[in-house]
Parts: C-alpha cells; structure tokens; sequence
C-alpha cells in the first residue's frame, strides 16, 4: 500500500496531503505569506491522525512549480528536509499539472487550459488532457509568456482552470475559444492532486534524492543576481 505526503505551497493557498492507497486525507487554507506557519502542522497532523511516523512513507512530493518563487522555495525546504531526516525520495509533480487534476476531480473537466497569474503581464501556462485513467497528461510544454501568446489546442472541449483566467480574461478569453461556464479562475493547486499524480509517477520510478530537488520556476531571471557595477 503506498504512502506518500505531499506538499503545495506554489500560489497563495497551501496544502498538505497524505495518501495511503485509494484514501487522501488533506489539510488547505488560502493563507497569503502565513505557509511556513502552516505546513509543517498540517503535516504533523496528518500523520498523528493516521498514526504513522515520517519514517512509515514511501515518498515525500511536492509540487515543483511553476508559481510563487518564495512559495515554491518553502515547499522545496519542507519536502528536503522531511526526506533527508527519513531517507526518503522526493517526487516533484507539476503545480499546473495538479491544478489541472483537481479542476478534473472537482468540476468534472476533461480537458484543461491551466493558466496561473506570473505577474509581470504573463502567465504560467500548461494544456492537460485525461488519459484513461483519470489522470492528467500535458499536451505540449509548460510556458510563461504574455496571455496574447499562449499555445492552445486546436482541437476538442476544453476547460480553463486558475487564478490567470481572472487576472487576463479578456486576452485569454480571445485567443482560446474556451466559455465562460467552463471557466474555473477560482481553481487552486491542492497537494490532494500532487499526491495522486506522485502515485504514477512513484510506480514508474520517477523519483529523485533529495539533494536534488529542484523548484521549475520556468521565468529564467526569476532568481538572477543583480550585476556588479550595473
């Protein structure tokens, strides 16, 4: 039976999650700048309630971004510092591709045009499908660029799901055929979903020590040091 934690922190809600086999018990709360405050709790209580030890997991995700940089930087130390102090692998699973997932299991989406608020005039971008089991799979690679530049599907019914379809309506609106009532921008990234697509990916492997995490920040100067003498 696998048990994995998972932990979200890429937006301005928070989530942890633990999966033990089929069932996914999660703690969230859309709490701006109080994450640090709240992980770690919604972690040791998840495990106290199903009465098992850090130790006792298979796994540690977390979603690896895009999103926040100082969100994604909290759930990478949280997911480290789990995995270290356990000897555990770290699965990184697709903020955009949970997002995705959670606007599939809640609004009964099929198809699902992510789009995330990147600040800056942009916005964090990924088209997911559902295979046939469920779970999402993304069409195409995930981007960052101006909402008149996102790359949509050409074909099939699809949902929009994230904080960018509110904050760039009009210009997301215009470029993808997507309607209104297949617009969820109230849709945010739950660990609940990094966890069951950590499930996939943990049977095929996909896993990684946990010196080697790494946020996908996808903005390249995100974190770029100002220039000596510049």
């Amino acid at each position: 039976m696998t048990r994995i934690l998972a932990i979200e922190a890429a937006t301005e809600a928070c989530s942890a999650a633990l999966l033990i086999g089929d069932s996914v018990q999660e703690r969230f709360e859309v709490a701006p700048r109080r994450h640090v405050a709240l992980l770690l709790p919604f972690v040791e209580s998840l495990l106290a309630e199903a009465g098992i030890r850090p130790g006792d997991l298979d796994a540690v995700a977390f979603g690896r971004g895009p999103g926040s940089f100082t969100g994604l930087r909290i759930a990478a130390g949280i997911t480290q510092g789990i995995a270290f102090g356990s000897d555990l692998p770290v699965i990184p699973v697709s903020t955009l591709a949970a997002l995705a997932q959670g606007t599939v299991r809640q609004q009964g989406a099929v198809n699902v045009l992510a789009a995330l608020d990147a600040r800056m005039q942009e916005v964090y971008w990924g088209a997911f499908r559902c295979d046939t089991e469920g779970l999402v799979v993304a069409v195409g690679k995930e981007q960052v660029c101006a909402p008149e530049a996102v790359e949509c599907p050409q074909t099939g019914d699809w949902s929009g799901a994230g904080n960018g379809w509110q904050a760039y309506a009009d210009q997301l609106s215009q470029r993808c055929a997507v309607p209104g009532a297949a617009i969820y921008a109230q849709q945010q990234p739950q660990a609940a979903d990094v966890a069951r697509l950590a499930v996939a990916a943990f049977a095929q492997g996909e896993v990684l020590a946990p010196e080697q995490v790494c946020p996908v920040y996808l903005r390249n100067d995100v974190a770029r040091k100002p220039q000596a003498g510049g």
